[in-house]
């Protein structure tokens, strides 16, 4: 059985910087986990990744070749490696009972209306690959409640399109740590933005917002409620108890180690258990 996380989410939301986190926290555990860059743009990386997509294609090759756009590109990117999907079959070969951390890229439409990565995940299935996925938003979308109401809609979107386990974390919380203790901001006011309590915030939303568009906002906030299924991690990459954390939900989410085989039982001295006689 092989294991991968999809880290997703918003371009900005840390989720490079989240993946090198990640992987070293694991490595220093000793365990086999490993980077599968998913974004044909990527260049910057703080592990060099054991798969990578640019090996098969490249983002900056279709736009020059192809004169296209960034999102057009990516989306034929996406497009070439599903028609390519023995390339990733023989790729991933090497990494059997493995853990993979796959970096993924941060056009969120690709997650919540355009069906590329979904059918990606349909075909890791196929793959016996067990994924959960994490979705990223930043602490500053607590800073603007219309902004935050966006966030939970994308999460909420990405959750349903992707149909795995899966994780919404809100990371950079170091940011939200020393902004509150600059302003003396209490820990509750924190949980009603990390469980995504939206009947508590509908009157800030209304009160930024022409009156024109309440009635919409308040059936946003009935969608949200209707489904309730969002909620929030805090995470802060730089934190190892964080990082402990969020690594022991992962483990859960993806039942990690259920389906070793048990091992035969030994005595005290190396040697196996004798059998019972009758």
């Amino acid at each position: 059985m092989r294991y991968a996380v999809l880290v997703t989410g918003p371009a900005g939301s840390g989720k490079t910087t989240l993946c090198g986190a990640l992987i070293a926290h694991a490595q220093t555990l000793g365990r086999s986990v490993h980077l599968f860059n998913l974004d044909p743009a990527a260049e910057h990386f703080d592990y060099q990744p054991s798969i990578d997509v640019k090996d098969l294609i490249s983002l900056d090759e279709v736009m020059e070749d192809l004169q296209m756009g960034p999102n057009g590109g990516l989306i034929y990117c996406f497009e070439y490696l599903l028609q390519n999907m023995d390339w990733l079959d023989a790729s991933m070969g090497d990494y059997e009972d493995d853990f993979l951390i796959v970096d993924c890229p941060g056009q969120i439409e690709l997650y919540t209306h355009i069906p590329l990565i979904p059918r990606l995940v349909a075909q890791l299935n196929q793959l016996n690959v067990r994924m959960c996925a994490l979705y990223l938003i930043e602490s500053q979308f607590m800073e603007d409640t219309a902004k935050y109401f966006s966030g939970v809609l994308s999460a909420m979107s990405c959750m349903i399109n992707l149909e795995l386990p899966h994780l919404n974390l809100m990371t950079k919380m170091d940011l939200v740590k020393s902004s509150r203790e600059s302003r003396g901001a209490k820990p509750r006011q924190l949980e009603r933005y990390l469980e995504a309590d939206p009947m508590l915030l509908t009157d800030e939303i209304n009160a930024k917002t022409n009156p024109k568009f309440h009635a919409l906002n308040e059936t946003l906030v009935d969608l949200i409620q209707e489904y309730s299924m969002v909620s929030f991690l805090p995470v802060d990459a730089s934190d190892e108890e964080s990082l402990t954390v969020l690594l022991s939900h992962i483990d859960n989410v993806l039942q990690y180690g259920e389906n070793e085989e048990v091992k035969e039982p030994k005595d005290l001295d190396g040697g196996d258990f004798p059998e019972e006689e009758d």
